[in-house]
């Protein structure tokens, strides 16, 4: 009988491990069944709200969603931004459910992951809004260069537009720790770009307009006489 005992004792002990691991296991499936109804329903609302507010508009003005479609991705951004999101919420239920079964290493590793959806998320809106004030400061100097008939105005407008993308783009590289050390020495560089880019405007177009300004305050001593007599 002692014997007996003694054979069945790793079967009772595997047993009871079982049963104290099949709770455990059931709540993390739960966990992850309610993370995933979550994580899908969080997308929804966020892709509604940022198109309520109408973002894509946004993002479609900035030319954004037209690269990615060159770049063969069928999303546009609100649908990445949605994805993502959903993503990060998921990764939350993961963490919970390797928790609660003690998977400490496996916990970490995915906590890591899940710390770094957010990094990119800020890159995306960072890039969406920079791509879109980029634009905006294109269009404004073309138009102010028309109108006073500089013949580089788009160029100068381009000129500026790349300037602040790729001031944009190193600003959402350092968000996901990538470049930072060259987004802070080439600062400076791209921001005199820039200034360089709207004084030239200003002054090549506006030169004619000062002169006559000058004259006007400050004639000459040929308007002088030619006014005395």
């Amino acid at each position: 009988m002692n014997q007996i005992d003694i054979m069945l004792e790793p079967v009772r002990s595997v047993l009871l491990q079982f049963g104290v691991f099949l709770p455990r296991l059931l709540l993390a499936f739960l966990i992850l069944i309610v993370g995933w109804m979550l994580a899908k329903a969080i997308r929804l609302l966020v892709v509604k709200a940022l198109r309520a507010i109408n973002f894509n508009v946004l993002t479609e003005h900035a030319g954004i969603d037209r690269f990615l479609k060159q770049g063969g991705i069928q999303a546009d951004t609100v649908g990445i931004l949605g994805i993502l999101i959903y993503w990060l919420v998921t990764l939350a239920a993961l963490m919970i459910a390797f928790n609660s079964l003690g998977l400490t290493n496996v916990t970490e590793l995915v906590g890591r992951v899940a710390l770094f959806i957010p990094k990119v998320i800020v890159a995306v809106l960072i890039l969406a809004l920079g791509a879109y004030f980029a634009r905006f400061i294109d269009n404004s100097i073309m138009a102010y260069g028309k109108n006073i008939g500089l013949e580089d105005a788009e160029f100068l407008g381009r000129f500026a537009r790349y300037a602040v993308l790729i001031f944009v783009v190193m600003i959402a590289l350092e968000q996901v720790d990538v470049a930072s050390e060259l987004v802070r020495q080439s600062f400076l560089i791209i921001l005199a770009g820039v200034v360089f880019a709207f004084a030239l405007a200003f002054g090549l177009g506006s030169q004619q307009r000062v002169a006559e300004l000058l004259d006007k305050w400050w004639p000459s001593r040929k308007t002088q006489q030619k006014n005395k007599e």
